[in-house]
């Protein structure tokens, strides 16, 4: 099968979801260039790209090199694709992901995902910085995710918004155990393993389409629906993923403490967000690896 329908650049303006066939294009274009086939697919959020270090001898593709693409805007985002082996395993990774704020519809940041999922992963990791808005979070901790709230796609901005493609999914997918329940026994023994209990927890992420950090009130709000942190991605990947039929689990490092007083002067800033990712690279490294050691694939 031809290449060519993916072969032109995806532009952030477009509105026009790609085919099957152009997805299928992309993925044959990737295969042709790498032998790798991916058991697992890993998703590093803002700070967090030197998880990518972990892969052993890695076939490196900049996004802007991929035919049909998006590329990543974002400092902290290195905007690379890798394959290559980790813990005698077959990795597909982002290094760097896209977000619907820099102007790209949902489809467009999920289309990685059915790229993935087309070249064999069977499983997804998702990571991602994010605010605390439980209290008893502290900047650096890390969470397991075992559910979201995805408020954009609550609000009709849904990755699955569309023509479904049945080659994927159905038309209305499950979303119950979106995280799968295994992979967060696997995460909590990998914790306790590594004695990591004093800073991971088990919660919920709620995303917001940003790019604005949240006002105290909305902050408020989403603690009291049971968020216990939020962030701008992650829940339309794990979506499509989910529909795709591949296995999720997702991890939020807390970059920084949301506000939620109108009283206080604080003020959120990306910087803070990449320093927080950088200071916990090295145990959020130890425990992808230890997970995806220890992960069975069927």
């Amino acid at each position: 099968m031809s290449s060519e329908p993916a072969a032109k650049r995806i532009k952030a303006t477009s509105d026009e979801m790609p085919t099957y066939e152009e997805y299928v294009g992309i993925t044959d274009w990737l295969k042709s260039k790498t032998t790798h086939r991916p058991d697992i697919f890993i998703v590093c959020g803002t700070g967090l790209g030197r998880l990518a270090e972990l892969i052993e001898s890695p076939d490196v593709f900049e996004y802007k090199d991929i035919p049909g693409f998006p590329v990543s805007t974002v400092e902290g985002h290195s905007g690379r694709l890798l394959f290559g082996k980790l813990r005698g395993k077959t990795i597909g990774c982002m290094q760097g992901r896209f977000h619907s704020y820099e102007g790209y519809p949902m489809w467009k940041v999920t289309l990685p995902v059915r790229v993935m999922s087309l070249m064999g992963a069977k499983v997804m990791i998702a990571t991602n910085a994010a605010g605390g808005l439980n209290r008893a979070y502290k900047v650096g901790d890390i969470m397991i995710m075992h559910d979201h709230i995805n408020f954009p796609g609550m609000a009709g901005r849904h990755p699955l918004v569309g023509p479904n493609i049945k080659e994927f999914g159905p038309r209305f997918n499950p979303m119950t155990t979106a995280y799968d329940r295994d992979l967060i026994k696997l995460s909590e023994a990998c914790k306790a393993e590594l004695k990591f209990d004093g800073f991971m927890h088990k919660g919920v992420y709620a995303m917001v389409s940003g790019p604005s950090y949240e006002t105290p009130s909305e902050c408020a709000m989403l603690a009291t629906c049971g968020a216990d942190v939020v962030g701008m991605s992650t829940a339309p990947e794990v979506t499509v993923a989910v529909h795709c039929g591949m296995r999720c689990m997702g991890f939020s490092l807390v970059t920084n403490i949301s506000v939620l007083s109108l009283e206080s002067d604080f003020q959120p800033n990306h910087e803070e967000v990449i320093e927080a990712g950088r200071q916990r690279a090295l145990d959020m490294n130890k425990f992808i690896g230890l997970v995806v050691d220890k992960m069975e694939l069927a």
